[in-house]
């Protein structure tokens, strides 16, 4: 299997395995930090491990090259098919420049206010932690930004890419990924994202940029059922 075909996995158990409150078997993202969690299979076995592991009624998300079944105690919220992109080698950028503000602590008001806005995926509190992310101000109106989320021993991931409504169409989105991108790229690592199917002026953008599509990926938002068993088995340890 391609490391990128289960990335949640791969990199809670290589460059993001600090951000892991699981355990060998079972892949859990902090909570504050991402949603996500992953396992090697999902198998029933291994659901079952993860139905045990996550705190009673905490929603999660995945994203896995294969679709799966889910076992009858979980409760599928969403899920949807997207495309992973993939770049090796970036183009040389011609689009207007703008300054471009490596973000912090400071702004996580704005990059939730901004996420919340349009919605280019999970966003929470410390997903900052990650790290690497940018962004671009106008007014001191954060606008646009991008950055990093998945770590994997030879791939990174380019992610959280959004701009506000009023200024769209100014080529923010394609300057940060380029930026963003180069980054990974100088560190000899290949550069990667994911993209809903439908939004096909940000796959121009991307394919204009040298991402080429790798695969489909399977995104499913579960949250787990309240059920007995489990309420018991919580509350003895």
């Amino acid at each position: 299997m391609h490391p990128l075909d289960n990335p949640i996995w791969n990199a809670l158990n290589s460059e993001d395995k600090n951000k892991n409150q699981g355990n060998e078997t079972v892949s859990i993202f902090y909570p504050e930090i991402s949603p996500f969690v992953g396992l090697e299979n999902w198998s029933a076995s291994s659901q079952q491990q993860l139905f045990t592991q996550l705190p009673i009624a905490r929603s999660c998300s995945t994203l896995i090259a294969s679709p799966f079944v889910l076992e009858p105690y979980w409760d599928l919220v969403f899920s949807l098919t997207l495309y992973q992109l993939v770049c090796s080698s970036i183009k040389p950028f011609s689009g207007k420049q703008a300054l471009i503000k490596q973000l912090g602590d400071e702004d996580i008001p704005a990059m939730l206010a901004l996420t919340a806005l349009t919605k280019p995926g999970p966003f929470t509190q410390r997903t900052i932690d990650f790290g690497n992310y940018v962004g671009i101000f106008e007014n001191q109106q954060l606008v646009a930004m991008a950055g990093e989320r998945l770590h994997l021993a030879n791939y990174t991931e380019v992610s959280a890419v959004c701009t506000h409504p009023d200024h769209v169409g100014k080529g923010y989105a394609a300057l940060l990924v380029h930026h963003l991108t180069q980054q990974i790229l100088s560190k000899g690592k290949t550069a990667f994202l994911h993209v809903r199917q439908d939004n096909n002026r940000a796959i121009q953008l991307y394919q204009g940029l040298g991402f080429e599509i790798r695969s489909d990926m399977y995104f499913a938002v579960m949250k787990p059922k309240i059920i007995a068993e489990q309420v018991a088995s919580h509350l003895s340890t």
